[in-house]
């Protein structure tokens, strides 16, 4: 009761530099967790085939190690929902401690595994542990993030400050691709795949503790505290979601589809495909992709902004429309086998991400009520993070079969037109009043 009443008497001056340190300290968060789980999707590419499941073909092992990525998305759901009850019974600051805790932990311990070399199967087994354990906590990150960051922004400007825990997913990756890239720089082939591969998980125990320390300096959610002091919380958070808003939790899982397509096929699938089929050298591509998510993290910030001004639906659906062009682009850009044109495709990919993306973290708070609000957003970006974890196997497929690149494209182009649909039935939320919310 202490925090909602000096949560109140915060001045306007007060509460825009407090929505300011939120946001950074959501954007630091993200990019800590993001950056454990994007290290684990970049080594299921190039180390794990052949570290866990070397006693398989090669093709095979890819495979495997693709769904053991993949699993940690089936984790994600599980996730969204204990954390996401919690955030909305609770508060939304316990839980984003949490999930960050849990997920550095099982980073470090992948990094400790021996291989399966040394303990056999029991190897895969525990590295599949602790990727459900990364998809659990990873489950409470997005909604959590988004939550606490647009709850604490300035009416006029949600768009902009929940752009910032979304800029977490390009800047942990670039984070944990430089340090791979530097890795494979330092050591050769055989000492990277040794033992190399564990220095950047080790890493992830000093980001944890600097995490920690960021998020338990910010303030809970100031409408959140509103709405605790006014008695107006749900009782059981899930029970009110799924009765009052599984619309919107459908149409934030099928909006999402296309950058949860996209963004595996730029970050993850093309690791192994620039590097297997296309000829390319590991670094080539890494540093394709670092440089395109540095590109990224401005204009995700822009079309957040933009967004304030003329709407959230129609930037995402502007977003979206390029998207399945470039869809269809970008496998042909690809198999060009010319670098830059490569480079194109995957820039290409990222900025059609940024301008969904970007808009869609104040979009999707402002769907849902405040009881329901974490809860809301991380089920739907769980549900659509299971569909779209599978692209690295369904394009393996495709390449394996021989259905070649226009299969490839069509899959692509299918993921951006699932989610424009989506967004063409929602319906347009950037002047709602989120206090009023909580009168619903």
């Amino acid at each position: 009761m202490a925090t909602a009443d000096a949560t109140i008497k915060l001045t306007d001056q007060q509460r825009h530099q407090e929505a300011t340190k939120v946001a950074l300290a959501s954007l630091i968060g993200a990019t800590i967790e993001w950056y454990d789980f994007f290290l684990y999707a970049t080594m299921s590419a190039i180390v794990f085939p052949a570290v866990f499941f070397s006693q398989a073909t090669p093709l095979v092992g890819v495979i495997l190690s693709y769904s053991t990525l993949a699993l940690g998305y089936f984790a994600r759901p599980l996730g969204a929902i204990f954390m996401g009850h919690y955030g909305d019974k609770l508060g939304r600051k316990a839980m984003l401690v949490f999930s960050l805790v849990l997920m550095g932990s099982a980073t470090t311990l992948i990094g400790l595994l021996p291989p399966a070399s040394s303990i056999g199967a029991a190897a895969p087994v525990i590295l599949i542990v602790l990727r459900l354990l990364q998809g659990f906590a990873v489950g409470g990150e997005a909604g959590g993030a988004i939550t606490m960051a647009v709850e604490h922004a300035p009416e006029n400007r949600r768009g902009l400050y929940g752009g910032f825990p979304q800029l977490g997913v390009a800047a942990g990756l670039v984070m944990a691709n430089l340090i791979i890239l530097a890795a494979t720089v330092w050591m050769s082939k055989e000492d990277f795949n040794a033992y190399g591969w564990r220095i950047p998980f080790l890493i992830s125990v000093l980001l944890l503790l600097v995490g920690v320390y960021v998020r338990l300096k910010i303030s809970e959610s100031p409408i959140f505290n509103d709405m605790k002091r006014t008695g107006r919380e749900a009782i059981v958070p899930l029970v009110d979601l799924f009765t009052l808003a599984w619309k919107p939790i459908i149409i934030v899982a099928l909006s999402t589809i296309f950058t949860n397509v996209m963004g595996f096929t730029g970050l993850v699938y093309m690791l192994g495909y620039g590097t297997g089929q296309l000829g390319f050298p590991r670094q080539t591509i890494l540093w394709f992709i670092i440089i395109a998510n540095l590109v990224e993290i401005p204009a995700t910030l822009y079309f957040a902004s933009l967004s304030d001004t003329i709407g959230r639906r129609t930037m995402v659906l502007w977003g979206l429309g390029v998207a399945m062009l470039w869809g269809l682009a970008f496998f042909p850009l690809a198999n060009t086998k010319e670098a830059a044109l490569v480079f194109i495709a995957i820039l290409g990919g990222r900025l059609c991400i940024s301008s969904v993306y970007g808009p869609q973290a104040a979009q999707f708070s402002e769907l849902f009520d405040t009881k329901i609000r974490f809860s809301g957003i991380s089920i739907g970006y769980a549900i659509s993070s299971v569909i779209g974890a599978q692209t690295p196997i369904v394009l393996t497929w495709f390449v394996a079969t021989g259905l070649g690149v226009w299969a490839m494209s069509g899959f692509m182009f299918l993921g951006a037109f699932i989610s424009f649909v989506a967004v063409l039935l929602m319906w347009e939320t950037y002047k709602v009043d989120l206090k009023a919310k909580l009168n619903t």
